[in-house]
């Protein structure tokens, strides 16, 4: 984390000439259950982990906002009164869309002061690991901070999706950067995403003896487009023809009439999410009364609903899970937005070892590259760094 936080003090020198004036860092998220239940207002249960994203910044005499990063040599440049969604585009939409939010949210972005800031990162981009959350959440937290906006956290999570949402086009839910905000050590973020309460969970995975394990299958993914609009779309169409406001006002009780007068499609898109908010309540409910251990068969569970009724699995995702879960897993799910990305496993950390190796053979015997596999534990939300 040190090299990171000197990297990005030192590339904002580089690139901009003088010192930073300070750097913020936040997290990216695993999501232990609860997959796209959020925008259903549903519940989710992520944590925030340790990979960070980093932002120097530093204050300008002008109104001017300059967002460089790590990963490319282009510099966008605005003036901050002439920030507006239809000018944001690709990668600089992520930051450049937070300032525009923090004016929807009550900043006067004609009376502060323009910024520079460059961004790195250690999150991996496209694993589903909501590196686009924390590069928001870590502007988000700088700017309120440098701007004396004296936005709560919970606010600063809504700048973070409505400036994805509108600025760059991904019609994601709040819980990635609710995470990346709200996040505590051994802790995981139970969100109600309708009411927005959260609630910190003690995890109890070091105490356990057990560590998730990321397994990145590399197969990239993109939320702005394709199959998850596709899938909100069909949740949406799903609760216009059920007569409510959204899928969170169904349980399974509801799952009959559902069958009855939804298309085959739509109904198993409206049944994995109605399940997978009860998995997420049985979950919380889990950790508390039994322990981390009992949980396995719910993350199995949630799997085989992404998998089979929502259809957001690929062969890569399927076979770490099948891997893990032959190789010492408690239980095992894909993570994210699917279509890609990365599959976790709760596993004994005496067999992760173990699990490197069988999947790097399982992956070889079917023609794939190798997943990236690491450990993460559930860290700290966003901060200013020392």
């Amino acid at each position: 984390m040190s090299d990171i936080r000197d990297d990005a003090r030192a590339s904002f020198t580089e690139t901009f000439g003088g010192e930073a004036l300070g750097v913020w860092s936040a997290p990216g998220r695993v999501n232990l259950i609860g997959e796209h239940t959020d925008y259903n207002e549903g519940f989710v249960l992520p944590f925030a982990i340790n990979r960070r994203t980093v932002v120097a910044l530093g204050l300008r005499s002008d109104t001017v906002i300059r967002v460089a990063s790590a990963y490319t040599d282009e510099v966008a440049e605005i003036a901050l009164a002439e920030l507006t969604p239809d000018r944001l585009q690709g990668w600089s939409a992520y930051p450049l869309g937070v300032a525009w939010a923090l004016g929807e949210f009550g900043a006067d972005l004609a009376a502060v002061p323009g910024v520079d800031i460059f961004i790195d990162s250690d999150v991996p981009v496209g694993a589903g690991l909501s590196s686009s959350a924390a590069i928001e959440s870590a502007v988000a937290i700088a700017l309120n901070d440098v701007w004396q906006l004296g936005l709560t956290r919970e606010a600063l999570a809504r700048v973070g999706q409505h400036a994805e949402n509108t600025a760059v086009g991904a019609p994601t839910g709040i819980m990635d950067q609710s995470a990346s905000l709200l996040g505590k050590p051994d802790c995981a973020v139970f969100l109600d995403c309708r009411s927005l309460d959260a609630e910190i969970i003690d995890l109890g995975f070091a105490a356990a003896g057990l560590a998730i394990v990321v397994m990145d299958t590399g197969v990239s993914h993109s939320h702005a487009t394709g199959g998850y609009v596709d899938r909100r779309t069909s949740c949406e169409r799903g609760a216009r023809e059920m007569g409510v406001e959204s899928l969170r006002c169904l349980d399974a009780d509801d799952l009959p009439r559902a069958q009855e007068i939804l298309d085959e499609v739509t109904f198993r898109r409206v049944r994995h999410v109605i399940t997978e908010n009860q998995r997420v309540l049985d979950t919380v409910r889990t950790l508390r009364e039994q322990g981390a251990a009992a949980i396995g068969g719910l993350l199995d569970a949630s799997h085989r609903s992404m998998r089979d009724d929502f259809e957001i699995s690929v062969p890569e995702l399927d076979l770490a899970v099948e891997t893990a879960n032959a190789n010492g897993a408690i239980g095992a799910r894909m993570t994210g937005g699917g279509f890609g990305g990365a599959a976790i496993a709760l596993m004994p950390e005496a067999s992760v070892s173990l699990l490197q190796v069988a999947l790097d053979g399982a992956f070889a015997e079917h023609g794939y590259s190798p997943p990236d596999t690491f450990v993460v534990t559930a860290s700290m939300g966003a901060v200013r760094e020392p």
